[in-house]
């Protein structure tokens, strides 16, 4: 069994919040993490946007960065990237492969309380591929909250707090505020963040971290002005900030939304500018004109020329930033094919992107908190008595039947049913082109 194929026998081993394993594993290693210099990406909607365009920035600086994201879409190699390359098979193997020891020998002597989960895995294999590959300095994204997230190991000088919005509320709590303390968990004694949260409530537990901590708060927009104009889907950004000033420039991740994470990512940017890491106006605008992040109002066609609009919108407030863009650009109303997890508020998903969809197309992912496709369409019809719904047994089934009719089709949901969809397509294409 490879390193790989024995992670793969972790992946529905389940959640566990802590850094009791973390911290052993890491331990065991030799403490990678502290290797290079951490910054971390914290929030509900746009983490991975701002790291995507926070590395992005680093790298146009002439920086040795590493990227840590999660989940993937359709290889676990997605996660772990240098440079804005994602590391090969052999370079995730030999990480692996350190860690899976690790764990072997810690779980041998007694002193670890239980086989590590897959995010476990793999954010200590993150960091052992960082050590390895001698990056000056890692943005990772955080999982699940913040505070007990694996990767709080690292104890972060510099952090982001994109937004809060419900969401995990099992995991995290039935409120913002205390889903914002669990965000605020990655605040560290004498870091600075820079906090894109807007809400009354959550901003105030944010500052009283901070406060608490001793760590310097920066709001990211405040006297920021913006200057944001949208055409055909795509958004040119003016930017004034305390610093200087920024743009026009073409933002390279569609969506009003990209706006507020473009702001963060430039106010983060800054605070490691004044510490003298990263570079000045042109690496942090080739940052936000260059950042790449696939699977977030990803255009894409289909086999038969159609367009295709692929999206990881899995809770209520990115789903109603994805209406918004199906609104201003004019891609409505759409063949929705979508599927959800049965723990998501599936209501409040669905409800902003129905009044664009023409007809939806149910499905369910393979994966054990999936919604069967039979009680999504079921819920939708409960929703819109009058949209035309079908469940779909696959993903594959789902986009064999959105395919019939040559309209533009818009997947949401879930991100696992994007990384599907995407195999689906590449197996499309392949077929065409069998050379």
């Amino acid at each position: 069994m490879t390193p790989q194929d024995r992670l793969a026998t972790r992946e529905f081993f389940g959640l566990k919040l802590g850094l009791d394993t973390i911290g052993a594993l890491v331990a065991a290693l030799g403490q990678p993490q502290q290797a290079f210099l951490p910054v971390i990406v914290a929030g509900t909607n746009g983490k991975g946007s701002v790291t995507a365009m926070v590395a992005a920035a680093l790298q146009a600086a002439r920086l040795r960065v590493g990227r840590y994201t999660s989940p993937h879409l359709l290889h676990v190699r997605e996660r772990f990237a240098i440079d804005g390359v994602d590391v090969d098979d052999g370079q995730l193997d030999a990480a692996l492969q350190a860690v899976f020891e690790a764990e072997d020998a810690l779980l041998a002597a007694g002193t670890l309380g239980g086989p590590a989960t897959y995010f476990e895995l793999t954010t200590a294999a993150a960091f052992v591929i960082f050590r390895e590959a001698r990056v000056q300095v890692a943005v990772i994204e955080v999982g699940l909250g913040g505070r007990h997230d694996a990767t709080n190991i690292v104890r972060a000088p510099y952090a982001a707090i994109t937004s809060i919005a419900l969401d995990h509320m099992a995991q995290l709590g039935d409120s913002l505020t205390a889903i914002a303390g669990e965000k605020a968990g990655v605040i560290m004694p004498d870091a600075i963040v820079v906090s894109g949260v807007t809400e009354t409530e959550p901003a105030a537990v944010i500052a009283e971290t901070c406060r608490a901590r001793g760590a310097r708060l920066v709001l990211a927009a405040e006297d920021v002005v913006v200057d944001a104009t949208e055409t055909a889907g795509e958004t040119t950004l003016r930017l004034e900030t305390p610093w200087r000033h920024y743009g026009p420039v073409a933002l390279a991740l569609p969506g009003r939304h990209q706006v507020a994470n473009g702001v963060v990512a430039v106010r983060l940017l800054e605070v490691l500018e004044a510490r003298g890491i990263g570079g000045g106006r042109d690496a942090i605008t080739a940052g936000l004109r260059e950042a790449r992040w696939p699977g977030r109002l990803e255009r894409r066609h289909l086999p038969g020329g159609a367009p295709l609009v692929l999206d990881g919108a899995h809770n209520p407030a990115g789903a109603t930033a994805l209406a918004r863009w199906l609104q201003s650009s004019g891609f409505s109303p759409v063949t929705l094919v979508t599927a959800c997890m049965r723990d998501k508020d599936v209501a409040g998903l669905l409800t902003p992107l129905l009044p664009h969809a023409r007809r939806v197309i149910a499905t369910a992912v393979d994966f054990p908190r999936a919604l069967p496709a039979d009680d999504l369409a079921a819920l939708i019809t409960r929703l819109a008595p009058a949209m035309p719904v079908e469940a779909a047994a696959t993903p594959t089934a789902a986009m064999a039947r959105a395919s019939e009719d040559g309209a533009e089709v818009v997947v949401a949901g879930s991100l696992f049913l994007v990384g599907a969809v995407r195999g689906w397509l590449d197996d499309q294409a392949g077929a065409r082109d069998p050379a």
